[in-house]
């Protein structure tokens, strides 16, 4: 039996999977299961908030969680389930075209910069039959989307007028389309969002949560297309503001919770939110770290979780300010993390190496789900 654990009666609640396990062989009644997919837990993380900061964070067995929350004012108690109700349901497919997604088990999403300026990869596509075969190649590696963007969201890039982004991408998403792969447009324009939707294009990925543009929510709402909602600290002046965090974790949460509320209610069915905590963006190495080593918190939230931290500037900093050419053992490493944590989308540039990491950690979760684990 848990601990019995006091709590604040001003407290907002929070809960985050945390003792994870290979297989839920033998462990019946005892683990509890991340979103429908691959990934199961022996006990939540309750954490308390309180005027800001975290006033309990202790954990509770799956076992013991339904008694616990029993045992609370009824406030805190229909919280708590919501919550537990959340991180437990399958999340629905993305409809791509002919081609259903199943979110089930992490898929990869290989991004595809038509930029001059990107951190990473600004320049190597400026031809549409060549970036368009960059896509069919990612596709071919196993990748289950390709990200196309046409401005550059890296710190100090210059903002790029609408038709010039609708120019660059929209090329690209018409071959695409027409092969039949599904294709996300990351553009925070409503202009674009609609050039794209209307070239073939499936997923909005916005790293303003549809709030810099005043068009884009209803662009978005009237598509009835699935949108990923990135977290950024004021995204109506630019993705890489902000004045700091007291609990980047929390606040990070509480924010797409709101994000969520919002855009489901003007329109958007819930079911066709995506949310993305937005590492590198206006947060510092401290920040970055403390979300990825949470980032199963999220899926309190009940929208599948998209993860982009390919070959960003935190793993340069972290091995020897390496550039973002020679960040791929970082990245991956990020990529299981987030596979470990039940994420359902990886945001990669390096498809391959991390489709065969995916397909290897498959392996050992397969052969553990059959009780041949070691």
């Amino acid at each position: 039996m848990s601990e019995v654990i006091s709590l604040p009666a001003e407290a907002k609640l929070y809960l985050r999977p945390v003792q994870f396990v290979d297989s839920p062989i033998g462990l019946d009644g005892q683990v509890a299961r991340i979103a429908g997919g691959l990934v199961w837990f022996a006990a939540y993380e309750v954490i308390a908030v309180v005027d800001g900061r975290r006033a309990v964070q202790q954990p509770v067995a799956v076992t013991d969680f339904d008694a616990f929350a029993e045992a609370l004012p009824a406030a805190q108690r229909e919280r708590l389930t919501v919550l537990a109700a959340h991180i437990a349901a399958p999340r629905g497919a993305i409809r791509a075209g002919e081609r259903t997604l199943r979110l089930d088990q992490p898929l990869v999403m290989g991004i595809l910069n038509m930029t001059p300026d990107s951190f990473s990869d600004g320049g190597r596509h400026d031809d549409a039959d060549a970036a368009a075969q960059a896509a069919f190649d990612m596709g071919a590696a196993g990748a289950a989307m390709v990200d196309v963007g046409g401005e550059s969201t890296r710190p100090g890039a210059k903002a790029v007028w609408e038709g010039d982004e609708i120019a660059r991408v929209v090329p690209v998403i018409e071959r695409l389309a027409r092969s039949g792969t599904p294709v996300s447009i990351d553009t925070r324009k409503a202009a674009v969002m609609e050039a794209a939707l209307a070239a073939g294009a499936h997923v909005v990925n916005d790293v303003a949560a549809l709030l810099w543009d005043e068009r884009a929510l209803e662009v978005v709402a009237r598509a009835g297309c699935p949108v990923v909602l990135m977290h950024s600290p004021d995204p109506a002046r630019g993705p890489h503001g902000g004045d700091g965090y007291g609990d980047v974790l929390i606040e990070t949460f509480d924010w797409l919770e709101r994000r969520i509320e919002a855009v489901a209610g003007s329109g958007v069915a819930r079911g066709n939110i995506l949310v993305d905590p937005g590492i590198g963006f206006g947060k510092s190495m401290a920040d970055n770290l403390a979300l990825l080593n949470g980032l199963s918190l999220f899926h309190g939230l009940g929208c599948p979780v998209l993860l982009g931290a390919s070959r960003k500037r935190m793993i340069g900093a972290l091995s020897n300010e390496a550039p973002a050419g020679e960040r791929l053992g970082g990245s991956i490493a990020l990529a299981l993390k987030g596979a470990e944590q039940g994420v359902q989308m990886l945001r990669v540039h390096d498809v391959a190496e991390t489709v065969q990491a995916l397909r290897v950690w498959r392996g050992m979760r397969d052969a553990a789900l059959v009780g041949r684990g070691g």
